[in-house]
């Protein structure tokens, strides 16, 4: 029997740049570099932040937005054996300060965009010794391109190895304070290898990434691309219009995006002008997608929708492109509010309050364990020890498995409203609502009801051009959906919901501008 090969991106890097060197690894705008160039790069940057005195497993922060600085520091951190602690730039100063503290980087490289934030919090932070200002300089932090030019192209004295941590993803902070997942080169490795294999991710692959690649989300999907020498297309951030343009310019065949943003391109008037005919994959994830967005999606790209279920700490289910069947039998196209089956070889469980196995058709909290998930969140064993049990994730996403073992979300359990005494599920809600032809968003929340515990709240935000409907119209409208219990007892019309870089609406934000 052959032996366990132990291979880290390194590996990854170097297979790449000796097997399609002249494939682009990376294209932004009119700037690219090819895998050859990009292994160069990591190597000599490598060096460089050893020379300033890092050291194998050290952290080191990014914070910047989607750009091949950031796909050069990842691979530097993934040659050298460093850590990746990946900043969200949307957070306030005194949540990046926490998010710093708790991974204590020994370098900070950002982007002269964020001079005065990290002017700002650098009193605060001691532990950092090294600053890196990618475009721009200061007394205090060196310009990026004179900090590569300090390192050797040999690279430095360690390289990564199979055991190594790869990097820290901090969890969107949906629930309370953002986690650091520890994820390791082993298992990050092993996960995009599975995501490449479930999407059919081919060498000529051209993937556009908007999604943050801080996130798990962009920083996984582009390493699937890599695993196998594709190239990945960066856009600063999501803007319907752009990610359209690029369909066509870039002869894109892979796309990553969140379900609010698969319904904001959809419904950009550009359209209906793109070909978009070299695309064959459009994967979707971080939220449940509308069954006639993606109806919609489908008969404007095709049979070409991957749906992949996860979080930060692990990814568990796909639905296939073969299984998303709109034309087809009544129980294949509920199929498509479903995340699909489990990955290969990982183990998945629904379970009840008592921890015992919910029956098929029963929902309970999604459990599940797998050879490439995260070893645990950084510096806090309390949370990982109420996250992993018996090697078991609790995920607190409540969901069911159907007869023909399709797993169905139906809330996560801290969004589940409990009024009455009765569980309403806040997605089947949403649901209901989003029927109704002037909504074209829509989230629900529970807000504290002193009779019933809480109350069913429907935020809604309207289609283009269509009259304001009447809070009991939707009320009304929503009876004849599902059982009256489940009704939202108010209909709030907002101009937007709040987002989260992931696409995800803000429930935690809306549920605190709400509440009173």
């Amino acid at each position: 029997m052959q032996a366990h090969l132990p291979l880290s991106f390194a590996d990854d890097l170097e297979h790449n740049a000796n097997w399609f060197g002249q494939t682009p690894a990376y294209v932004q705008d009119d700037r690219q570099i090819t895998h050859a160039q990009l292994l160069v790069r990591a190597r000599q940057l490598a060096s460089a932040l050893h020379t300033a005195g890092t050291r194998r497993q050290e952290r080191v922060a990014m914070l910047a937005m989607n750009c091949i600085e950031f796909g050069e520091v990842m691979a530097a951190t993934q040659w050298g054996a460093y850590i990746l602690a990946g900043l969200n730039w949307r957070l306030a100063p005194p949540e990046m300060r926490m998010m710093l503290e708790d991974s204590s980087p020994a370098v900070l490289i950002f982007e002269a965009q964020y001079l005065p934030v990290v002017e700002q919090l650098r009193a605060q932070l001691p532990g950092i010794r090294t600053y890196v200002c990618i475009g721009g300089r200061t007394e205090w932090a060196m310009s990026y391109e004179d900090f590569v030019a300090t390192g050797d192209p040999a690279g430095p004295p360690q390289r990564a190895r199979e055991d190594d941590i790869a990097c820290l993803i901090y969890t969107s902070g949906t629930t309370g304070r953002p986690k650091g997942c520890i994820w390791g080169h082993r298992e990050y490795r092993h996960l995009a290898q599975v995501d490449a294999w479930l999407s059919g991710v081919e060498q000529t692959e051209r993937g556009l990434i908007v999604m943050p690649m801080f996130h798990i989300g962009g920083m996984l999907i582009s390493l699937t691309l890599h695993v196998r020498g594709g190239t990945v297309f960066l856009h600063r951030q999501f803007e319907p219009g752009a990610v359209i343009e690029a369909l066509d310019r870039d002869q894109l065949t892979f796309l990553l995006l969140a379900p609010t943003m698969v319904q904001m391109v959809m419904e950009h008037p550009a359209i209906d002008q793109v070909r978009g005919d070299k695309l064959r994959t459009l994967m979707y994830s971080a939220a449940p997608m509308p069954l006639p967005v993606l109806e919609k999606a489908m008969a404007k790209f095709g049979d070409i929708f991957v749906n992949l279920y996860g979080q930060s700490e692990i990814c568990m289910y796909a639905l296939t492109k073969s299984q998303h069947k709109p034309s087809g039998t009544e129980r294949e196209r509920q199929r498509l509010r479903s995340v699909g089956n489990p990955y290969p070889n990982l183990q998945s469980r629904i379970v009840d309050e008592q921890g015992s196995e919910c029956p098929r058709n029963v929902p309970g909290e999604i459990t599940a364990r797998f050879v490439a998930q995260f070893r645990g969140y950084w510096n806090n064993h309390a949370a990982t020890l109420e996250t992993v049990r018996d090697g078991w994730i609790h995920t607190g996403d409540m969901g069911y498995i159907d007869d023909d073992g399709f797993l169905f979300l139906v809330d996560r359990k801290k969004d589940m409203i409990l009024s009455g005494g009765e569980n309403i599920y806040s997605r089947e809600v949403e649901e209901a609502v989003l029927r109704h032809p002037a909504v074209a968003e829509c989230a629900v929340i529970g807000l504290p009801d002193p009779k019933w515990g809480e109350n069913v709240c429907a935020l809604i935000v309207l289609r283009p051009g269509t009259a304001e409907p009447g809070e009991q119209e939707v009320i009304d409208f929503t009876k004849t959906q599902i059982a009256s219990y489940k009704k939202p007892k108010r209909v709030i019309v907002l101009a937007t919901l709040p987002k989260l870089v992931t696409g995800k609406i803000d429930k935690k934000l809306l549920r605190q501008q709400h509440a009173h």
